[in-house]
């Protein structure tokens, strides 16, 4: 029987990591494949565990130690990602994934950050009502944006809906064509609503992050585009790392402000103190 708060040889049972494994500041790739594509962007970086799908790695940005850990696909891996990083240390989560936008006006290469997700996966449910909001940290979008565009990138901000199906959870058709009757309309229901994107992960982060009074924050890559059909399964991805990569820097000179000043929250002028 495993224990309610699971280790092994003091490690967490699904990231194998353990206190001081990892910065307060994680970027969230579902891929484990990004994680070591994250780390080559930092001044230096080190392998900290592999398991499952859970790959870390951890090292040092400007001056700023980071960490970067693996989700895998969907909100039940996320889920199992937060609650261990945060048993470990960590209190700030920014995903950096790739998405598929449903306006024609977004560019494919373009840079989504989400503000809010709807919460259409079911990990989410699990913790709270479907009223509960899924909504992104102010400080965290706030220096994704100020990251952003300090390195000159295209982005967006705005609504992010968050599902557990790839297909008929976004409107896609199942094996032989199955679809059911909710999601024929669900991409026009969403478009008319300013939702601007498909994925799979930032609700679960959003929720769980407001439940336990952690920051989180979301930044996608724009691969698709559902309205006129564009793919390029690999467009923006190195400048959305790079975007989320200062974020965690801003972030950190935002902390330490706020240290400074005696202060809880950021707010503009307090980095003028």
């Amino acid at each position: 029987m495993l224990s309610e708060k699971p280790t092994v040889g003091g490690k967490q049972y699904h990231l194998m990591l353990g206190p001081g494994d990892v910065s307060r500041y994680v970027l969230l790739p579902g891929d484990p494949e990004r994680v070591p594509r994250i780390a080559k962007t930092w001044d230096r970086s080190w392998h900290v565990a592999s398991h499952r799908e859970y790959v870390t790695y951890t090292g040092e940005y400007r001056g700023v130690r980071i960490s970067a850990t693996s989700t895998g696909i969907g909100g039940p891996s996320t889920a199992i990602a937060i609650e261990e990083l945060l048993r470990v240390g960590a209190d700030t989560f920014i995903r950096v994934g790739t998405t598929g936008v449903l306006r024609a006006d977004v560019s494919i290469g373009d840079l989504v950050i989400t503000q809010a997700a709807v919460r259409l996966d079911g990990a989410s449910r699990a913790y709270i009502f479907p009223e509960y909001p899924a909504s992104a940290s102010y400080e965290v979008v706030l220096a994704l944006i100020e990251a952003a565009e300090s390195l000159g990138a295209r982005y967006v901000v705005g609504i992010t809906a968050s599902t557990d199906s790839f297909y008929v959870g976004q409107g896609r058709p199942g094996y032989r064509d199955y679809m059911p009757p909710w999601s024929r309309d669900l991409v026009r229901i969403l478009r008319d609503s300013n939702v601007i994107n498909f994925e799979m992960e930032a609700a679960t982060i959003f929720t769980l992050s407001n439940i336990y009074g952690t920051r989180a924050g979301a930044i996608c890559s724009v691969i698709a585009n559902r309205e006129t059909g564009e793919f390029v399964p690999d467009a923006g991805v190195d400048t959305m790392i790079r975007v989320a990569n200062e974020a965690v820097r801003i972030l950190w000179e935002w902390d330490n402000a706020k240290a400074r000043a005696g202060k809880r929250y950021y707010y503009p002028s307090i980095v003028r103190r």
